[in-house]
């Protein structure tokens, strides 16, 4: 187990209060794991730069793999994936109940902010970072992403508009991870547009090989429900699987073009990051 690891099974949010199971709901998905992508990636960037603000970017970090978890409990509800397994585990709806699971889903999204406005930064840091994740993991990115993906479910729509559907719903809260860190270690605003432009297309691919996961992996080796995506709007159903892995390769490929780019810090990260999450 990683230093961020141990820092984020420390700091578990909890409340003081006689309901029976709620903090048991409120831990339980952030305690199940997961591959903690985004705060890595915010992390990446920060050990890149300036290793000595890397402990002081942990609560920045944990504030977003709450704001992730969040979405992750919420998009598993009934209402929109109605999903039985993540990371493992049963979802909070099925566990408990699908109050206990909207309102721990609340809970975190709310205490992702509270957590990054104590981070030991700058006050004016620190509100960048709050203004940059509150638009891209609010109606900027994910939640227009998610109102779309599940207003649009059942009927068909054309590769720009998936492309644009996926971008806000996944690609945005990864890009915005790596502006974070940008944020961080004060690199400059061209930079940090970059490494935000360069993100959305590493969010693009992570979502093709998510919904290559869905039709190839059972829910043992996914941790989560597959098979799911059978009436979204998702770019296996759209292209077929042997189109959506050649688009994937295709995409690895740009990527590493792209990564090549940036100087030697920041393409060696990406070199690494691709080599282990779309290769292997």
């Amino acid at each position: 187990m990683d230093d961020f690891e141990k820092y984020l099974r420390s700091n578990i949010p909890s409340v003081e209060s006689f309901h029976p199971i709620f903090n048991d709901a409120l831990s339980k998905m952030l305690l199940a794991g997961g591959k903690r992508f985004r705060p890595r990636l915010l992390l990446s960037v920060v050990d890149a730069y300036n290793p000595l603000l890397l402990k002081n970017a942990y609560s920045v970090a944990l504030g977003v793999e709450f704001l992730h978890t969040y979405s992750l409990i919420h998009d598993d509800l009934p209402a929109m994936d109605n999903a039985d397994l993540r990371r493992g585990e049963e979802t909070l709806h099925k566990k408990y109940d699908e109050v206990t699971a909207i309102l721990s889903g609340d809970a975190l999204n709310t205490e992702a902010f509270y957590i990054i406005s104590k981070a030991p930064l700058r006050s004016d840091v620190k509100i960048e970072l709050i203004k940059e994740l509150s638009f891209y993991g609010g109606i900027g990115g994910m939640v227009i992403g998610q109102a779309i993906d599940c207003y649009f479910e059942n009927k068909i729509l054309n590769f720009e508009e998936l492309k644009f559907l996926h971008i806000h719903k996944t690609a945005k809260l990864i890009a915005v991870s790596l502006k974070m860190g940008a944020i961080i270690v004060g690199l400059d605003k061209k930079l940090q547009n970059n490494l935000f432009k360069f993100g959305e297309q590493l969010g693009l691919l992570f979502q093709i090989q998510d919904d290559i996961i869905d039709v190839t992996e059972d829910e043992k080796e996914a941790g989560k429900t597959t098979g799911n995506d059978e009436n979204k709007n998702s770019f296996v159903n759209l292209l077929g699987l042997d189109k959506a892995l050649q688009t994937r390769d295709e995409m690895v490929k740009k990527l590493e073009i792209e990564a090549n780019k940036f100087d030697s810090k920041l393409s060696n990260l990406f070199v690494q990051i691709i080599e282990k999450y779309f290769k292997n």
